[in-house]
C-alpha cells in the first residue's frame, strides 16, 4: 500500500514546472508561493468584494475567491494554474475587511483586543479544464492590546492592506499574539499546505 501512494504521487519536479498566474495585489501570497518553488506572474483583478446575505459567514473567502477566479477570462496555458483568494477576518460574527484608514484601523485592532478570532482564507485553483476551491481556518487570540501599542503599530505599518487591519508576521504579531490554531502561513495571508495538496489533485 505504501508503495503504491508513493508512485501515484507526482513528481516534484514536474510539479514545481507548473506556472502560476497569480490574481492579487498581495506580496505576501507570491512570496509564499516563490518560496514552495513555484514560478509566479501577477496579473490582479479588480472586482467589487460582494456577496449575497445568504452566503454563510465561513464560507465568505471561497465565495469570493471564486468570484475572481470567474472574473479572468483570458486562455489559461497548458501547465498553468490561475490562482485568487481572499483572506477574512471574523470576530463575534462580524467580518474585518481591510481598514479604510487610520480611525477604522484602530477600530478593528481595538475589537480585536483581549479576544479570540477566526481567519479564514479561500483559495480557487483553475488550468485549462479542471477548476479546485477550498478555505482554511486558523484561530487567533491577542492579548489586551494598549492604546500606546495599537497607534505604534498603525503609525509605523500602515496595515491598511491587510484584513484585520493587522499581519501578525508583523511587529504587532510579534508582541500581541496568545496563541494560534492551524496553519500559520494561513493567518499570513496564504493557506501554503493545503493549496500544495491541491496543486497536486488538480495537474
Amino acid at each position: 500500500l505504501f508503495r503504491s501512494t508513493f508512485f501515484n504521487k507526482m513528481n516534484l519536479s514536474d510539479l514545481l514546472s507548473a506556472n502560476i498566474i497569480l490574481a492579487s495585489k498581495s506580496p505576501r501570497r507570491k512570496q509564499l508561493l516563490e518560496q514552495m518553488g513555484f514560478n509566479v506572474k501577477v496579473e490582479p483583478i479588480d472586482i467589487q468584494e460582494t456577496f449575497p446575505e445568504s452566503v454563510e459567514i465561513d464560507d465568505v473567502a471561497e465565495y469570493l475567491a471564486i468570484k475572481k477566479s470567474e472574473n479572468y477570462t483570458k486562455p489559461i496555458e497548458d501547465n498553468t494554474i490561475l490562482v485568487t483568494s481572499d483572506t477574512i477576518v471574523v470576530v463575534e460574527n462580524t467580518i474585518l475587511g481591510k481598514p479604510q484608514n487610520y480611525e477604522q484601523a484602530k477600530e478593528y485592532l481595538t475589537l480585536l483586543s483581549s479576544k479570540t478570532h477566526k481567519v479564514i482564507t479561500g483559495c480557487c485553483l483553475r488550468t485549462k479544464e479542471k477548476i479546485k476551491h477550498f478555505s482554511q481556518k486558523s484561530i487567533v487570540k491577542f492579548k489586551a492590546l494598549t492604546e500606546d501599542e495599537i497607534n505604534y503599530y498603525i503609525e509605523n505599518f500602515k496595515p491598511y492592506d491587510k484584513a484585520g487591519a493587522y499581519g501578525i508576521q508583523e511587529w504587532i504579531g510579534t508582541i500581541g499574539i496568545e496563541s494560534i490554531q492551524g496553519d500559520y502561513y494561513n493567518i499570513v495571508g496564504f493557506p501554503c499546505s493545503k493549496f500544495f495538496e491541491s496543486v497536486q489533485e488538480i495537474l
